[in-house]
């Protein structure tokens, strides 16, 4: 009987324990990251690997609150905001799945995510030029100018989200400026319109230098509050919230761009087709 009891009594304890241990959470910090980083290299990963890593930690880390403390129920929040974001499917299972095997290094299991996003993206939202055209006019209804700039940066440059930091009083000055998105180099077009508005509001906002969209201390915005605003303008201009993201707007950008690049070609096939029959006139065979 009291060996039941004493057996009872050490369970209840270890449930406890383990109650507390997930309402405790786990505070991150950077000496674990540092200890994880290293552990992976000297298990033979590649230092390209372990940079990956380290991306997707410092990630996690920016996204915290305050007190750095993961929760059960964190990460599956925070995949939602990078989905928002501007991630794909694919690139958040290995954010998520980086960060998971951190945790378990640290011995917090109970805090890791564990399941991982179907494969296949999902199905994107179109968004119209006719709903684009009412997220400006609504931004300017509210005087929500930054929300104005953020939504004509992403549509009519083609910028992911991970780059707008890129967007700096310098770079826009040039009118072109290069990024860098997956290892993949290119140029960015500034157009005319945007490059006033953008360094008009630079001016007022008293930014000299440097990335142009910053919060009130002067911190460049997160991704996932970039998402916030903008998903925000959408409710406020009756547009379906899901096609309130980076990825739709840059979605709208490349569609605008191929049906412009396909009316060109046509006007050239037209122009060519021109100059044969003219010159069909006065040297062709049965002229």
């Amino acid at each position: 009987m009291d060996a039941r009891i004493t057996e009872r009594s050490g369970e209840t304890r270890s449930r406890v324990r383990h109650m507390e241990r997930q309402d405790r959470g786990y505070q991150m910090t950077r000496e674990d990251m540092a200890r994880f980083l290293t552990e992976l290299g000297a298990k033979g990963r590649t230092a390209e690997t372990v940079e990956r890593y380290r991306t997707a930690l410092e990630r996690l880390y920016q996204a915290l609150p305050e007190d750095k403390r993961v929760q059960e129920g964190t990460l599956v929040q925070w995949r939602e905001e990078l989905l928002k974001s501007g991630y794909s499917r694919s690139s958040v299972n290995v954010i998520c799945a980086a960060c998971d095997n951190f945790l378990d290094f640290v011995g917090h299991r109970e805090v890791q995510l564990g399941d991982r996003l179907s494969s296949g993206d999902r199905p994107q939202p179109e968004l119209t030029r006719s709903e684009y055209l009412r997220l400006l006019q609504t931004a300017k209804a509210l005087e929500d100018e930054r929300g104005y700039l953020l939504v004509k940066v992403f549509a009519t440059t083609g910028i992911f989200v991970q780059e707008l930091p890129d967007v700096t009083v310098e770079n826009i000055q040039a009118e072109r400026f290069p990024v860098v998105h997956q290892g993949v180099r290119r140029m960015v077009r500034v157009p005319e319109c945007l490059q006033k508005e953008l360094l008009n509001y630079a001016r007022r906002q008293g930014i000299t230098k440097g990335p142009i969209f910053v919060g009130r201390s002067g911190q460049l915005l997160h991704r996932s509050r970039v998402a916030v605003l903008i998903s925000q303008l959408c409710k406020a201009a009756r547009v379906p919230e899901e096609k309130g993201n980076p990825r739709c707007l840059q979605k709208l950008y490349r569609n605008t761009r191929a049906v412009v690049e396909a009316n060109v070609a046509l006007l050239i096939e037209q122009a060519m087709d021109r100059q044969l029959e003219q010159e069909q006139l006065t040297a062709g065979w049965e002229a």
